[in-house]
């Protein structure tokens, strides 16, 4: 059989088996590892056609090796820029977390008309994942609607927005989804770009759900009672100090965009110099706490932190860009990428927007990944595939918005799917349709800037 039909093989399967975890039971990250470790090792049996003849020397074994170590750690190095960004910013917002630098928050959304508390949440779960991840502010909003929303129907509601706001939010920002950092990393998008030309489409994308999602709401909350789902106290810390962490944190997060610009360094050194300040500052207030309270902060230090990370996801995003890296190698996701053209007659929009409804099925990393590796960045500025062009923000907007359209969609879904045990029909019927009319908009909002302003 043909070696690279016995790869595309293997990644079919394996991408089947993570779209299944639910009913396969198996952690998508353990088959990202075997996707990767098969693809590459299919990959071996016969490398000479798939790497540039520069690199070895014909009929030379072991400099055909070290060619392909050489390629390997190309896309390695590549890899783990993401990686590490996506490290450093997973250990900023707990600690921003766990030392209760997200509950002047719920203090800011209190209210008593259920209409304007859709409009808070709407608004701060926007803003919030633009900053932090879709996961972090979907389980903090959730967290704090539990502490004002009693009625579980109502809560359902206003968790389902939560789910379109915090992805339409992480859409505009190139610190606000893996997929945007994806982009943003290897310099297919602009922070500067993405934010001026798809932060109205993306506001559109969760202004229009919450206005038809608040025609269904009317009146005034009643009141919660103690359900002990609190957020972090953190009690050994002042209110002056909670404020300055989550200054430091949220603050760096929006800072790391700048700093790539005046240093032109990767980003990931821009959010390991956050991490480092904020671990700094961390340590020197609980240094200086009475002995009487320093009993249990070893919890909340980042030393502690570090061993919490998330390693699942970081190896899940490992295994499936080192995956789509095998298949970028061997020349078939540019090929399927000319395929996609010619089907469409080069219509960015229509290609783009249909990974966006994809990505509600299956996990739009690989999608986005796919994609970056089917079209080559256009050298010549203004082009629909140069940097900040048509395509590639597009792909930013709809891989991170489409998400939305089912609760399986996105990590901000299943996790709201867990936490207030919202069943998959319910979304479909209630929410689906909202996000959908959101998608289409906000793609209408972009033609629009693209025809008439840009």
């Amino acid at each position: 059989m043909n070696l690279t039909l016995l790869i595309i093989i293997v990644f079919v399967l394996g991408y089947a088996a993570i779209a299944l975890e639910a009913f396969t039971k198996v952690n998508k990250a353990a088959v990202a590892l075997l996707m990767f470790a098969f693809c590459w090792t299919l990959f071996m049996i016969n490398p000479a056609p798939f790497i540039p003849a520069e690199l070895f020397t014909a009929g030379d074994h072991n400099s055909l090796v070290q060619a392909v170590s050489t390629v390997i750690e190309k896309h390695l190095g590549s890899t783990s820029t993401t990686l590490f960004f996506l490290m450093g910013a997973m250990t900023i917002v707990e600690v921003v977390d766990q030392n209760g630098g997200f509950n002047f928050v719920r203090d800011v959304m209190r209210t008593k008309s259920k209409r304007a508390l859709m409009w808070r949440i709407a608004f701060m779960t926007f803003f919030l994942s633009a900053i932090l991840d879709n996961l972090t502010t979907s389980i903090v909003m959730i967290m704090i609607l539990r502490k004002l929303v009693a009625d579980k129907n109502d809560r359902m509601l206003y968790a389902g927005l939560v789910v379109i706001a915090a992805n339409s939010g992480g859409a505009f920002s190139p610190i606000g989804d893996v997929t945007t950092i994806m982009l943003w990393n290897k310099g297919l998008i602009t922070a500067a770009g993405v934010i001026m030309e798809i932060f109205i489409p993306s506001l559109i994308s969760m202004v229009i759900p919450a206005y038809l999602l608040s025609l269904q709401l009317k009146g005034f909350l009643l009141p919660v009672k103690s359900t002990g789902a609190e957020l972090v106290e953190a009690s050994e810390l002042t209110s002056r100090q909670r404020k300055a962490v989550f200054f430091l944190g949220v603050g760096g997060l929006i800072f790391v965009p700048i700093f790539k610009s005046i240093t032109h360094l990767p980003p990931f050194v821009g959010i390991l110099l956050v991490l480092g300040l904020l671990w700094t500052a961390t340590e020197l207030f609980y240094s200086r706490l009475p002995k009487t309270k320093t009993k249990g902060t070893t919890q909340k230090r980042v030393t502690n932190m570090l061993k919490r990370i998330d390693m699942s996801t970081i190896l899940f995003f490992l295994g499936i860009l080192m995956a789509v890296a095998c298949l970028e190698q061997i020349g078939v996701l540019e090929q399927l990428g000319h395929g996609l053209d010619v089907t469409f007659n080069g219509n960015h929009y229509l290609v783009t927007g249909i990974i966006g409804v994809l990505s509600s099925i299956v996990d739009n990393v690989p999608l986005v990944a796919g994609a970056m590796g089917m079209y080559a960045v256009d050298p010549v500025a203004g082009g629909d595939m140069s940097v900040d062009g048509i395509f590639w923000q597009l792909l930013a907007y709809c891989a991170g918005v489409g998400g939305s359209m089912l609760i399986i969609g996105s990590a901000a879904g299943v996790v709201v799917m867990g936490l207030e045990k919202i069943s998959f029909g319910w979304y479909m019927k209630k929410i689906s349709w909202l996000a959908f009319a959101g998608y289409l908009a906000g793609i209408l909002c972009y033609w629009v800037q693209r025809t008439l302003f840009w």
